[in-house]
């Protein structure tokens, strides 16, 4: 791609991300989603494979209808109070539709068709773009919108997201799908707590985003696309490898690394609302999500036979890339550990 065309792209996503999260009106809100999914369009089609056409193709027709939903519910919602607030969402047929246009934005079951699909079909830093940043704006909406949202229905939603997530992101063997459903099933952590305490849904994005970045660029740099190509980093790149399982163990919310802060949290404040069963039944249905973890990092670190390997060709990363690998690791994993330290010297 053309360095000025990618340029315009990059500050157009962040352009239309930050009009989006800084407005107050519908209308600008639902301006810079749109900005945002236009820009991003020629990211993932911009290798002209079929595949990429048809991930960008699936991508604008799910957009572009949760854009339409978000645009039909605030003008139900400013028909019947006149109202073109965001904080001002009070009419519940506006919060049940704008509730479903943003589930099917971030990729919340039962809208979670097209984003394993697509992020299949996208390079990985086109990936890590479409799992962290572009969630970030449809998240700022429903922490604006979240006192007038239907907590029974994100509930629901967040636990058949996590389920779904764990359960179809056990037999696949291509890396980005289980990115994908690994992100479904986050996102139904994020949601179930949204009514409650939104702080924590940002609190669990952030750290999410945090991971999922530290993954991809680790992933972009030993050009792993599959298990049986990533079975073969170990003896190439240790010092990766080792990271590369690190985060993946905390991305799988294992104790005492960073991911298992959000998900303490989150658990916690659920037993407060006398939410104990839902709390419960969220936390069983993530082991089934930390087993493709763990084969993940098991496949990282697996050594094969010498007779599969080749010994002269080795991996050569770029060095401000490592550095901030090594930068992000550390905060992925030691975030938890040392946050006793922290708390007692401030």
């Amino acid at each position: 791609m053309n360095p000025q065309a990618k340029l315009i792209f990059t500050i157009s996503l962040l352009l239309g991300t930050t009009i989006t999260i800084s407005s107050n009106h519908w209308i600008m809100a639902w301006a810079g989603l749109e900005i945002n999914t236009l820009a991003i369009l020629p990211m993932i089609s911009k290798s002209h494979h079929p595949r990429a056409i048809e991930a960008a193709t699936k991508y604008f027709l799910t957009q572009a209808t949760a854009s339409a939903l978000v645009l039909f519910s605030s003008m139900t919602n400013a028909w019947y109070t006149g109202q073109w607030d965001i904080t001002q969402l009070t009419h519940p047929t506006s919060c049940l539709i704008l509730t479903s246009a943003i589930a099917m934005k971030l990729g919340l079951v039962p809208f979670h068709f097209w984003f394993p699909e697509v992020l299949q079909g996208s390079p990985l830093i086109t990936g890590l773009l479409l799992s962290t940043m572009m969630k970030f704006p449809p998240i700022t909406l429903l922490f604006m919108t979240s006192p007038s949202l239907n907590s029974t229905l994100l509930t629901c939603m967040a636990l058949l997201s996590t389920a779904l997530g764990g359960w179809m992101g056990l037999n696949q063997t291509q890396i980005r799908k289980i990115l994908a459903f690994s992100s479904i099933s986050h996102l139904g952590w994020m949601a179930i707590i949204i009514t409650y305490n939104p702080k924590l849904t940002l609190l669990n994005f952030y750290l999410y985003a945090l991971m999922t970045a530290t993954v991809f660029l680790a992933l972009n740099s030993i050009k792993a696309s599959k298990l049986s190509t990533l079975m073969t980093t170990w003896t190439k790149i240790p010092p990766l490898s080792a990271t590369l399982l690190l985060v993946l163990l905390s991305l799988a919310g294992l104790p005492p690394l960073t991911g298992f802060l959000p998900k303490w949290l989150i658990i916690q404040e659920l037993t407060k609302q006398n939410m104990a069963v839902a709390a419960t039944t969220i936390s069983l249905l993530s082991l089934l999500s930390l087993f493709f973890y763990l084969r993940l990092a098991y496949c990282a670190t697996i050594t094969l036979p010498p007779h599969t390997i080749n010994h002269t060709k080795q991996w050569h990363t770029n060095k401000p890339i490592s550095t901030l690998i090594a930068i992000l690791t550390t905060t992925s994993t030691m975030l938890l550990p040392i946050s006793p330290l922290l708390s007692s010297i401030m």
